[in-house]
């Protein structure tokens, strides 16, 4: 089965306004799988039901690190209901990675949270944007963050196109962190107005291909659409998205 998820967040008022009929229409769609952003007070048991229904796996979760500090039993118990045991931390606040010395501040926060996570069998793993690429003596961010990390503890979502707008090569970093990227967010790239904008698959200037041949001779598990700038409708991007990327997946 070709692991080709969404992520929610490019559909995001959609999904708020009705979540279980989007898992469906996803579903339909020929994702195999969803990457959720908030269940908009939806029962676990409702979530996983129509999940089952449709046939569609979850593809990992967004779970802000503060609910996973303060709140981790009850939010394992939801994701274990749900079928999900990837939990991944989308971002950053600015005092936790403003600085060298913040970032590993943080990198001992996300070892404690790793280590619990793992122990009760579930996977934990960090999503970047632009920010980790910024260099502190001779470092980036991101390799504070994963230099001084547990591989077990912390696992990478990389977002090819973020690293790319940094001009950092999403190949070498598959490659260097090769046994801790579980998913790669694959979404294109086009330049307006100096400006890096992401758009439909296809339509930009991203070696797509690549980025998922190096994953999938990595044993990267999950290959997640997503898209944050439009022209049109996001649900009508998400459909062309996931033509394309079969396209893609089967070169």
């Amino acid at each position: 089965m070709r692991n080709i998820g969404l992520q929610f967040w490019s559909i995001r008022e959609e999904v708020e306004k009705d979540l279980l009929g989007m898992i469906e229409k996803v579903a339909k769609m020929g994702y195999t799988g969803i990457q959720f952003a908030g269940f908009f007070d939806h029962t676990a048991v409702e979530v996983k039901d129509k999940l089952v229904e449709v046939g569609i796996k979850v593809a990992g979760a967004h779970v802000q690190i503060e609910q996973l500090e303060n709140n981790l039993e009850e939010t394992l118990k939801y994701h274990e209901t749900i079928g999900n045991k990837l939990i991944i931390i989308p971002f950053l606040q600015k005092n936790m990675r403003t600085t060298e010395n913040d970032y590993k501040r943080t990198t001992k926060r996300l070892n404690d949270i790793g280590r619990k996570v793992h122990a009760a069998g579930f996977t934990l793993a960090y999503h970047n944007h632009d920010f980790e690429f910024d260099v502190f003596d001779g470092k980036t961010g991101f390799d504070i963050l994963f230099e001084n990390t547990a591989e077990e503890h912390l696992k990478i979502e990389l977002d090819c196109f973020w690293a790319a707008c940094t001009n950092n090569n999403p190949l070498e970093i598959i490659e260097k962190y090769a046994n801790r990227v579980v998913s790669l967010h694959i979404k294109d790239m086009k330049v307006v107005d100096n400006e890096h904008i992401s758009t439909e698959l296809g339509t930009g200037r991203l070696p797509l291909p690549e980025y998922i041949q190096k994953g999938k001779a990595n044993n990267v598990k999950w290959f997640i659409v997503e898209q944050e700038h439009f022209t049109k409708n996001p649900v009508e991007s998400a459909t062309q998205n996931a033509k394309e990327m079969y396209t893609i997946f089967d070169k």
